[in-house]
Protein backbone atom coordinates (compact mmCIF):
# COMPACT_ATOMS: atom_id res chain seq x y z
CA UNK A 1 0.00 0.00 0.00
CA UNK A 2 1.25 3.54 -1.00
CA UNK A 3 1.45 5.88 1.73
CA UNK A 4 -1.48 7.93 2.61
CA UNK A 5 -1.36 11.95 2.97
CA UNK A 6 -3.46 14.02 5.92
CA UNK A 7 -3.94 17.23 4.36
CA UNK A 8 -5.88 19.97 6.31
CA UNK A 9 -7.70 22.24 4.59
CA UNK A 10 -8.07 25.96 4.86
CA UNK A 11 -10.71 27.98 3.53
CA UNK A 12 -9.78 31.57 3.36
CA UNK A 13 -12.13 34.54 3.12
CA UNK A 14 -11.18 37.95 3.69
CA UNK A 15 -7.84 36.84 4.80
CA UNK A 16 -9.13 34.73 7.66
CA UNK A 17 -9.68 30.94 7.52
CA UNK A 18 -13.34 29.41 7.81
CA UNK A 19 -15.20 26.72 7.80
CA UNK A 20 -19.27 25.90 7.55
CA UNK A 21 -21.48 23.19 6.68
CA UNK A 22 -22.80 22.09 2.82
CA UNK A 23 -20.77 25.88 1.52
CA UNK A 24 -23.00 27.78 4.18
CA UNK A 25 -22.93 29.28 7.62
CA UNK A 26 -19.40 30.04 7.49
CA UNK A 27 -17.69 30.63 10.91
CA UNK A 28 -14.29 32.13 11.78
CA UNK A 29 -11.70 29.36 12.52
CA UNK A 30 -8.38 31.46 12.59
CA UNK A 31 -5.23 33.09 10.98
CA UNK A 32 -4.00 31.45 8.01
CA UNK A 33 -0.52 31.59 8.01
CA UNK A 34 -0.41 30.87 11.81
CA UNK A 35 -2.82 27.56 11.50
CA UNK A 36 -0.28 26.11 8.65
CA UNK A 37 2.21 26.75 10.95
CA UNK A 38 0.62 24.50 13.66
CA UNK A 39 -0.34 21.62 10.85
CA UNK A 40 3.57 21.38 10.38
CA UNK A 41 4.35 21.20 13.22
CA UNK A 42 1.65 18.65 13.88
CA UNK A 43 3.46 16.21 10.84
CA UNK A 44 0.39 17.25 8.22
CA UNK A 45 1.77 16.38 4.67
CA UNK A 46 0.54 18.96 2.92
CA UNK A 47 -1.59 21.83 3.28
CA UNK A 48 -4.16 23.19 1.01
CA UNK A 49 -5.54 26.94 0.84
CA UNK A 50 -8.52 27.77 -1.18
CA UNK A 51 -9.66 31.42 -1.60
CA UNK A 52 -13.40 30.73 -1.50
CA UNK A 53 -14.29 34.42 -2.64
CA UNK A 54 -12.10 34.17 -5.47
CA UNK A 55 -12.19 37.97 -6.51
CA UNK A 56 -9.25 39.59 -7.67
CA UNK A 57 -8.26 41.56 -4.33
CA UNK A 58 -8.87 37.96 -2.50
CA UNK A 59 -6.42 36.94 -4.58
CA UNK A 60 -3.65 39.08 -3.67
CA UNK A 61 -4.44 38.27 -0.14
CA UNK A 62 -3.58 34.66 -1.22
CA UNK A 63 -0.30 35.90 -2.79
CA UNK A 64 0.56 37.44 0.46
CA UNK A 65 -0.42 34.41 2.38
CA UNK A 66 1.50 31.92 0.22
CA UNK A 67 4.71 34.18 0.51
CA UNK A 68 3.75 34.27 4.24
CA UNK A 69 3.57 30.57 4.46
CA UNK A 70 6.67 29.51 2.60
CA UNK A 71 8.44 31.54 5.63
CA UNK A 72 7.37 29.60 8.15
CA UNK A 73 5.86 26.63 6.87
CA UNK A 74 8.31 23.56 5.18
CA UNK A 75 6.00 20.96 3.97
CA UNK A 76 4.32 21.65 -0.02
CA UNK A 77 1.03 23.64 -0.18
CA UNK A 78 -1.18 24.39 -2.60
CA UNK A 79 -3.28 27.27 -3.55
CA UNK A 80 -6.49 27.98 -5.14
CA UNK A 81 -9.22 29.71 -5.85
CA UNK A 82 -9.91 32.27 -8.40
CA UNK A 83 -7.18 31.29 -10.52
CA UNK A 84 -7.60 32.43 -14.25
CA UNK A 85 -4.63 32.76 -15.70
CA UNK A 86 -1.41 31.11 -16.58
CA UNK A 87 -0.16 34.51 -15.20
CA UNK A 88 -1.94 34.13 -12.20
CA UNK A 89 -0.67 30.51 -11.77
CA UNK A 90 2.98 31.81 -11.99
CA UNK A 91 2.49 34.58 -9.09
CA UNK A 92 1.11 32.13 -6.68
CA UNK A 93 3.99 29.49 -7.60
CA UNK A 94 6.78 31.97 -7.11
CA UNK A 95 5.27 33.22 -4.10
CA UNK A 96 5.90 30.02 -2.35
CA UNK A 97 3.33 27.44 -3.35
CA UNK A 98 3.72 24.09 -4.77
CA UNK A 99 0.65 23.72 -6.59
CA UNK A 100 -2.02 25.26 -7.87
CA UNK A 101 -5.85 24.07 -7.64
CA UNK A 102 -8.12 25.23 -10.62
CA UNK A 103 -11.88 24.44 -10.58
CA UNK A 104 -14.39 27.16 -11.99
CA UNK A 105 -12.13 28.65 -14.62
CA UNK A 106 -11.09 24.97 -15.48
CA UNK A 107 -14.30 24.33 -16.21
CA UNK A 108 -15.31 27.44 -18.41
CA UNK A 109 -11.75 27.18 -20.09
CA UNK A 110 -10.65 23.41 -19.71
CA UNK A 111 -7.50 24.59 -21.85
CA UNK A 112 -6.19 26.61 -19.02
CA UNK A 113 -5.33 22.55 -17.21
CA UNK A 114 -3.07 21.96 -20.46
CA UNK A 115 -1.77 25.25 -20.07
CA UNK A 116 -0.86 25.40 -17.04
CA UNK A 117 0.76 21.32 -17.24
CA UNK A 118 2.84 22.58 -20.22
CA UNK A 119 4.30 25.23 -18.78
CA UNK A 120 4.80 24.13 -14.80
CA UNK A 121 4.25 20.90 -15.15
CA UNK A 122 1.39 18.28 -14.84
CA UNK A 123 2.16 17.98 -10.73
CA UNK A 124 2.07 21.04 -10.22
CA UNK A 125 -1.64 21.01 -11.57
CA UNK A 126 -4.68 20.06 -8.99
CA UNK A 127 -8.17 20.22 -10.23
CA UNK A 128 -10.90 20.64 -7.63
CA UNK A 129 -13.81 19.47 -8.30
CA UNK A 130 -16.91 19.73 -6.07
CA UNK A 131 -19.98 17.40 -6.63
CA UNK A 132 -23.35 17.27 -5.65
CA UNK A 133 -25.28 14.04 -5.96
CA UNK A 134 -27.77 14.14 -9.21
CA UNK A 135 -29.90 10.83 -9.75
CA UNK A 136 -27.30 7.80 -10.62
CA UNK A 137 -24.38 9.88 -10.82
CA UNK A 138 -22.69 12.99 -9.45
CA UNK A 139 -23.27 17.01 -10.96
CA UNK A 140 -20.11 19.20 -11.08
CA UNK A 141 -20.81 22.62 -9.29
CA UNK A 142 -19.00 25.99 -9.71
CA UNK A 143 -18.54 29.41 -8.20
CA UNK A 144 -17.81 27.84 -4.93
CA UNK A 145 -20.36 25.42 -4.83
CA UNK A 146 -23.38 27.64 -5.93
CA UNK A 147 -24.04 26.80 -9.94
CA UNK A 148 -24.95 23.54 -11.32
CA UNK A 149 -23.10 23.05 -14.42
CA UNK A 150 -24.74 19.45 -15.42
CA UNK A 151 -21.99 18.53 -15.89
CA UNK A 152 -21.14 14.54 -14.91
CA UNK A 153 -18.84 14.44 -12.20
CA UNK A 154 -16.45 11.89 -13.69
CA UNK A 155 -16.67 12.39 -17.13
CA UNK A 156 -15.39 15.98 -16.37
CA UNK A 157 -12.65 14.46 -14.22
CA UNK A 158 -11.41 12.19 -16.84
CA UNK A 159 -11.40 15.24 -19.36
CA UNK A 160 -9.24 16.89 -16.95
CA UNK A 161 -7.03 14.60 -16.73
CA UNK A 162 -6.05 13.60 -20.84
CA UNK A 163 -5.65 17.40 -20.33
CA UNK A 164 -2.84 17.66 -18.02
CA UNK A 165 -4.53 17.58 -14.08
CA UNK A 166 -1.94 15.80 -12.37
CA UNK A 167 -4.29 15.51 -8.89
CA UNK A 168 -7.98 15.41 -8.57
CA UNK A 169 -9.11 17.40 -5.13
CA UNK A 170 -12.73 15.90 -4.82
CA UNK A 171 -15.29 17.80 -2.74
CA UNK A 172 -18.76 16.33 -1.76
CA UNK A 173 -20.82 18.49 -1.39
CA UNK A 174 -23.56 16.30 0.21
CA UNK A 175 -21.12 15.41 2.95
CA UNK A 176 -19.10 18.66 3.60
CA UNK A 177 -19.00 20.13 7.02
CA UNK A 178 -21.65 17.35 7.95
CA UNK A 179 -19.24 15.02 10.06
CA UNK A 180 -21.05 11.82 9.03
CA UNK A 181 -18.33 10.32 6.91
CA UNK A 182 -16.95 11.39 3.41
CA UNK A 183 -18.99 10.28 0.26
CA UNK A 184 -16.97 6.63 -0.05
CA UNK A 185 -19.14 5.37 -3.22
CA UNK A 186 -18.21 9.25 -5.11
CA UNK A 187 -14.42 8.80 -4.30
CA UNK A 188 -14.40 5.02 -5.23
CA UNK A 189 -15.94 5.93 -8.81
CA UNK A 190 -13.43 8.12 -9.17
CA UNK A 191 -10.43 6.76 -8.07
CA UNK A 192 -10.97 3.66 -10.11
CA UNK A 193 -11.35 5.87 -13.14
CA UNK A 194 -8.27 8.01 -13.08
CA UNK A 195 -4.65 6.60 -13.23
CA UNK A 196 -4.24 10.50 -10.93
CA UNK A 197 -3.88 10.21 -7.08
CA UNK A 198 -7.26 11.64 -5.81
CA UNK A 199 -7.70 13.68 -2.65
CA UNK A 200 -10.98 13.11 -0.39
CA UNK A 201 -12.54 16.31 0.70
CA UNK A 202 -16.29 16.56 2.86
CA UNK A 203 -17.29 14.93 5.89
CA UNK A 204 -14.43 13.48 8.64
CA UNK A 205 -16.07 13.85 11.64
CA UNK A 206 -14.47 10.63 13.36
CA UNK A 207 -11.03 8.58 13.00
CA UNK A 208 -13.14 5.53 11.45
CA UNK A 209 -14.12 8.33 8.31
CA UNK A 210 -10.43 8.52 7.42
CA UNK A 211 -10.29 4.86 7.38
CA UNK A 212 -12.79 4.11 5.36
CA UNK A 213 -12.38 6.52 2.49
CA UNK A 214 -8.67 5.55 2.31
CA UNK A 215 -9.39 1.80 2.31
CA UNK A 216 -12.90 0.96 0.98
CA UNK A 217 -12.95 4.59 -0.87
CA UNK A 218 -9.45 4.08 -2.14
CA UNK A 219 -8.21 7.73 -1.90
CA UNK A 220 -5.06 8.69 -1.86
CA UNK A 221 -4.85 11.36 0.49
CA UNK A 222 -7.82 12.68 2.58
CA UNK A 223 -8.29 16.33 3.63
CA UNK A 224 -10.14 17.67 6.60
CA UNK A 225 -10.62 21.00 7.76
CA UNK A 226 -13.23 21.55 11.38
CA UNK A 227 -11.86 18.60 12.88
CA UNK A 228 -8.60 20.02 13.02
CA UNK A 229 -9.45 23.35 13.09
CA UNK A 230 -11.29 22.98 16.44
CA UNK A 231 -9.39 20.52 17.99
CA UNK A 232 -11.32 17.53 17.74
CA UNK A 233 -8.28 15.80 16.23
CA UNK A 234 -4.30 16.11 15.36
CA UNK A 235 -3.09 15.15 12.54
CA UNK A 236 -1.04 12.78 14.65
CA UNK A 237 -3.73 11.51 16.47
CA UNK A 238 -5.43 10.91 12.93
CA UNK A 239 -2.26 8.85 11.65
CA UNK A 240 -1.49 7.00 14.77
CA UNK A 241 -5.02 5.67 14.35
CA UNK A 242 -4.16 4.82 10.42
CA UNK A 243 -1.17 3.13 11.61
CA UNK A 244 -2.71 1.05 13.94
CA UNK A 245 -5.36 -0.36 11.91
CA UNK A 246 -2.67 -0.78 8.82
CA UNK A 247 -2.42 2.17 7.11
CA UNK A 248 0.92 3.15 5.68
CA UNK A 249 1.65 7.15 6.68
CA UNK A 250 4.56 9.46 7.21
CA UNK A 251 5.00 9.73 10.82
Amino acid sequence: MHTKRIIPCLDVKDGRVVKGMNFTDLHDAGDPVELAARYDEEQADEIVFLDITASSEKRDTMVQVAKSCASKVFIPFTVGGGIRSVEDMRRLLQAGADKISLNTAAVKDPTLIRQGAEKFGRQCVVLAVDARRRGGGWEVYINGGKTPTGIDCLTWIQEAVSLGAGEILLTSMDADGTKDGYDIELTRCVSKSVPVPVIASGGAGRLEHFYDVLTRGEADAVLAASVFHYGTFTVRQVKMYLKSRGVEVRI
